[in-house]
């Protein structure tokens, strides 16, 4: 063998050409921050269901009120890790997390639905109600579509489903920011002005869950795009 070949350093290493699976944390940090006003808001709504219930429908509001905010801030906290692509990646603890998150989710909305119909409030609080009733129920159908995807096998159309839902679950958050840009120029909202707010949370939520969802679909058709073009 020729000496200046024997003596050749050795080839590098090639690099690894596996992408690495991103991490997800400033969005998963984002929102844990979104979802702690309305958890500690609703811890400290649990004092009032040590009050004796006046009734059965009194006790069975008391039993929905404290099963909304138990199933509501588990969703919100442990539904923010499906955000991250590594966690997604492992396909077992996204599966077990989901058999758990799902369940909680129905529970959320139709404990949610159930405070809404029988608020028991003012009448000038009965649009608030309806506001919230209706995206419980929007809640409840994305849930069943989400369910009815992965079912299917079809993994895009249950992570938008999800997404969607998930939106409306941490709604409580940035209703609360936009209270506080509501109080700046108009003081504290009235019974109408919670509703405007409430909504307005609700929407701006689902506004942005459909901004993710349409950028996720148009990159893995870019990724799909790609792989066509190597094969």
């Amino acid at each position: 063998m020729p000496s200046h070949v024997k003596d050749a350093p050795p080839l590098p290493a090639a690099p690894d050409a596996r992408p690495r699976t991103r991490s997800g944390w400033p969005a998963i940090s984002g929102l844990l921050l979104l979802s702690a006003l309305p958890i500690i808001g609703g811890a400290l709504s649990l004092r009032e269901a040590s009050a004796p219930a006046a009734d059965a429908l009194a006790w069975a509001s008391t039993v929905a009120m404290v099963a909304h905010i138990v199933s509501m801030s588990v969703f919100c906290v442990a539904g923010a890790f499906q955000f991250s692509p590594a966690l997604r990646a492992r396909r077992r603890w996204h599966r077990a997390a989901g058999r758990v998150l799902l369940p909680l989710g129905f529970v959320a909305a139709v404990s949610g639905a159930w405070l809404a119909v029988f608020f028991g409030g003012p009448d000038e609080e009965f649009p608030l109600a309806m506001v919230r009733l209706f995206f419980c129920a929007v809640m409840l159908v994305f849930l069943t579509m989400s369910a009815i995807a992965i079912v299917r096998r079809d993994f895009t159309a249950h992570g938008s489903w999800s997404t969607r839902a998930f939106a409306i679950a941490v709604s409580g958050g940035t209703q609360a920011l936009v209270s506080i840009l509501w109080t700046i120029p108009f003081g504290e909202p009235d019974a109408s002005g919670e509703t405007w707010v409430v909504g307005a949370g609700f929407v701006l939520n689902c506004l942005v869950a459909e901004i993710i969802i349409r950028r996720r679909v148009a990159a893995t058709s870019r990724a799909a795009e790609r792989g066509a073009l190597v094969s």
